[in-house]
């Protein structure tokens, strides 16, 4: 169940999803039958959480992902489960918290880690059910060939395996860093102008290849991760920005809106917007450590960034659309997480689950109001010697300053000296309250201590 405190109205909604989908929300054709709609993914990297037009950007002008959130749903309490790139993409893959199966860390550049053959991926999933399948952009879960995508459920690849990649050279490898060459399919791909445009225009392509039959199209961009590579094309557009790495990183930001323009304009072209649930999130929280600016991204109002269990490095933007069957420009404060993604999609998409395999839930029925209430009760987050959970509003948090991650969560027995925020006055998380709320303290202390026992011992250190 989605954490293992589910309350149990809330378990059997998620165990109904499938019916709850097709008969209050799938798309109906001509004969009656329903539709399986198009699940187009689009994940942004390293993205601070106050970059972005509609989540408050200033001097980041994002139309077309605002674009998403303003003919859907804009979630301001979303979550991804971990505070940087590889588990969050474990566990959006798998739908599971990938402290679960061993992918606490990013793994390092070698050939020996990655998602484990033993789990499904959304992919595997989706193709399993008639779906074509594709990914461009950043896999980074794993760079030998046993985890390659296309031995992982995706037909299509065009991308990078590692944790980063140049935007202009298409051979750059660094094992140490974890980057491999640019791949076209099983091979090395042959040349790149500009990467991020480069992914649009794949995408572009992709839909109108497939439009006449259900795509489950990954786009994973690796903007704005380093290195800082921009085109004078979008640093043009941003000359009042007078810190450098903030101007290269605002054209950054905007190359990846121009292309995920164009994706969504070729929805619009195909007559698919009907037909296509659509779903923005980023990866983690800004890389804003306080000795380094890193790639010059901001998380606004939230204290911490990359790496850290603080709200800045967990809480993320996530927007979610599909046209004629969820409400446009809605605003919802329920906390969800980027786990609630692959049981969303199968079940818009009529794909037979079970839902005790995933910790994420449905979305549907709560967005189109079948289900009452929040998706889930708590949520979790564990990565070496860091922790958090929330309940409510309220957050306890224990983490660490600077780069390098403790790896070791056997110092997590211990909470006494973890901090207490209740987030719904205190979104900074300025003021800990652990002093006089000792009775919240003790009951988040047991339930994630609770949580904290079903997962498995790290299968290798910090990548």
């Amino acid at each position: 169940d989605a954490g293992g405190n589910m309350k149990p109205a809330v378990r059997a909604l998620a165990a109904t999803a499938i019916l709850v989908t097709i008969a209050c929300v799938g798309h109906q054709t001509g004969n009656g039958q329903t539709q399986r709609p198009n699940i187009l993914l689009i994940v942004s990297d390293d993205v601070g959480y106050a970059d972005i037009g509609i989540y408050g950007s200033r001097d980041i002008p994002t139309p077309n992902i605002d674009r998403v959130a303003q003919g859907g749903i804009r979630f301001t309490n979303a979550y991804v489960s971990g505070p940087y790139c590889s588990p969050t993409r474990a566990g959006l893959m798998t739908g599971r918290y990938p402290q679960r199966f061993g992918y606490e860390f990013n793994p390092d550049g070698s050939s020996d880690y990655g998602l484990p053959l033993t789990v499904t991926t959304m992919a595997d999933r989706l193709k399993a059910a008639g779906y074509r399948t594709a990914l461009f952009g950043k896999w980074h879960l794993g760079s030998a060939d046993r985890f390659h995508p296309m031995r992982r459920g995706f037909e299509e690849f065009y991308g990078f395996l590692g944790g980063g990649h140049s935007y202009v050279n298409v051979a750059d490898f660094d094992v140490g860093r974890n980057m491999h060459p640019l791949l076209d399919g099983m091979k090395p791909a042959s040349s790149v102008t500009y990467l991020t445009d480069e992914l649009g225009d794949r995408a572009v392509s992709y839909i109108k290849q497939h439009a006449s039959e259900p795509f489950f199209l990954y786009l994973a961009f690796n903007a704005a991760h380093t290195p800082m590579e921009a085109s004078e094309k979008y640093l043009a557009r941003f000359p009042n920005i007078a810190d450098p790495q903030r101007r290269t990183y605002a054209a950054m930001m905007s190359a990846m809106d121009d292309a995920i323009g164009r994706t969504l304009a070729a929805l619009r072209e195909q007559r698919l917007e009907e037909k296509t649930l659509v779903i923005f999130l980023n990866d983690n929280g800004g890389p804003t450590m306080p000795t380094t600016t890193v790639n010059g991204s901001s998380n606004g109002p939230l204290r911490g960034s990359k790496r850290q269990t603080w709200e800045g490095g967990i809480r993320v933007a996530f927007a979610m659309s599909w046209k004629g069957h969820l409400d446009a420009g809605r605003v919802d404060d329920r906390p969800i997480i980027q786990l609630d993604v692959l049981p969303t999609a199968l079940a818009a998409a009529g794909a037979a689950t079970n839902a005790s395999e995933f910790d994420g839930v449905n979305l549907l029925p709560f967005l189109t109001g079948t289900a009452k209430g929040a998706p889930h009760d708590a949520l979790y987050w564990r990565l070496g010697g860091m922790m958090a959970i929330r309940k409510g509003d309220w957050k306890l948090v224990k983490t660490r300053e600077g780069r390098l991650v403790d790896v070791d969560p056997s110092t997590l027995r211990d909470l006494s000296d973890a901090g207490l925020y209740n987030l719904s006055d205190d979104i900074g998380e300025t003021r800990n309250r652990a002093a006089e709320r000792p009775d919240k303290v003790r009951e988040l202390s047991d339930l994630w201590q609770q949580w904290n026992r079903q997962l498995a011992k790290p299968s290798w250190p910090d990548g």
